[in-house]
């Protein structure tokens, strides 16, 4: 580990501070999901008390949600050790077979599921805007592979206010999987610096998925990735077309809540413009935790070696908006979508912002 890293490890007090806006922790109740039990066991590791490969499961039981370190008053940063505890993992070739195979995956078919066909409904939207223009709609891989009706609805969203856009054929990965996964290695550089040469060809990027916005702005820019062309997210650039009239909103008056993707809110400082599209469609409320104090909701790559705690992250989200009474969640992360719709119930309506906008 860097001594960065060793710093922030050695110096978590154990204090419990972060403990009860663990979305992991308090889905399973286990303290090993905490953020003070994964700093005692790195710290551990560093002082040759256990290895490496007797603590990386643990490790990747992390959603690197951001949610201890907006939480640690004294300054530390989880999330940072835990992405350089995988990197070191895969360096030193410990990294858990599960994650191995998605890694390959990654770097051999472009996306962690391992996926190679789009849905026949998404690649006859696509095709509508093969032709280059100014503008692409960048989809990201969990839009493309796993949330195909989402990624339609993206489009007609910009079809419905006239805008011309494209959409590509065969879709750079973005390199957000391996980020996750394997943190700041060079095949994660690659991946991102041929994204980057792809989304260069364009004047504007519009980014669907918060997940690849949050590395577009923040870690291509920290890794010096060259990104020339203007990235916008999706909720930003939708929420500049409402306010321009370009886009005509009917309000419905129903009331809401807004579930913070915390790429968004916490990565991005981008917390204002689903609710202004959301208010312009509806009401919007507010559960307890919510803008930079969100709590995460699950998403569909951890599902892939944790799908019970996936459930049981979703139905905890679900069981806050019903203590603020709501009866809707609206979503701007095709991740958390998907979470939040395979939790069996039917107390709480699951509405993606583009089903919002689209009247769906």
């Amino acid at each position: 580990m860097t001594e960065n890293s060793k710093k922030h490890v050695d110096s978590c007090r154990f204090c419990w501070m972060c403990r009860h806006i663990c979305p992991i922790g308090n889905a399973t109740g286990l303290e090993r999901n905490t953020s003070r039990a994964r700093a005692l066991g790195l710290s551990l590791v560093n002082r040759d008390v256990f290895t490496l490969s007797e603590v990386i499961d643990n490790v990747y039981e992390c959603a690197c949600c951001g949610a201890c370190t907006k939480e640690c008053v004294t300054g530390w940063d989880p999330v940072m050790f835990t992405k350089e505890a995988r990197l070191d993992a895969a360096m030193e070739g410990v990294l858990p077979s599960y994650i191995d195979k998605l890694v390959d995956n990654c770097l051999e078919i472009g996306n962690a599921y391992g996926a190679k066909e789009v849905d026949a409904s998404l690649k006859e939207a696509a095709s509508a805007h093969a032709a280059k223009a100014d503008t692409l709609l960048f989809l990201g891989v969990d839009a493309l592979y796993k949330v195909p009706e989402a990624a339609v609805n993206a489009i007609k969203v910009l079809e419905k206010a006239g805008v011309s856009f494209t959409v590509l054929d065969a879709e750079p990965a973005s390199g957000q999987q391996l980020e996750y996964l394997i943190s700041a290695a060079n095949e994660t550089k690659e991946q991102m610096e041929a994204c980057a040469k792809a989304l260069n060809a364009f004047d504007k990027v519009v980014v669907f998925d918060p997940q690849d916005a949050k590395v577009f702005k923040r870690e291509y820019k920290e890794w010096g990735v060259e990104l020339t062309a203007d990235v916008e997210t999706f909720t930003a650039y939708v929420a500049g077309l409402v306010k321009s009239g370009v886009l005509k909103a009917q309000n419905c008056g129903k009331a809401v809540v807004y579930q913070d993707p915390f790429q968004l809110s916490r990565d991005l400082a981008e917390t204002e413009e689903a609710r202004e599209i959301i208010n312009a469609y509806a009401v919007c409320n507010e559960m307890l935790c919510h803008g930079k104090d969100t709590m995460w909701a699950g998403n569909l790559l951890m599902k892939e070696w944790m799908p019970d705690v996936m459930l049981r992250v979703a139905s905890d989200r679900i069981t806050n908006a019903k203590g603020v009474g709501a009866d809707t969640i609206v979503t701007a992360s095709v991740s958390e979508y998907a979470s939040l719709k395979a939790v069996e119930q039917s107390d709480v309506k699951i509405v993606s912002l583009e089903e919002l906008i689209l009247g769906e």
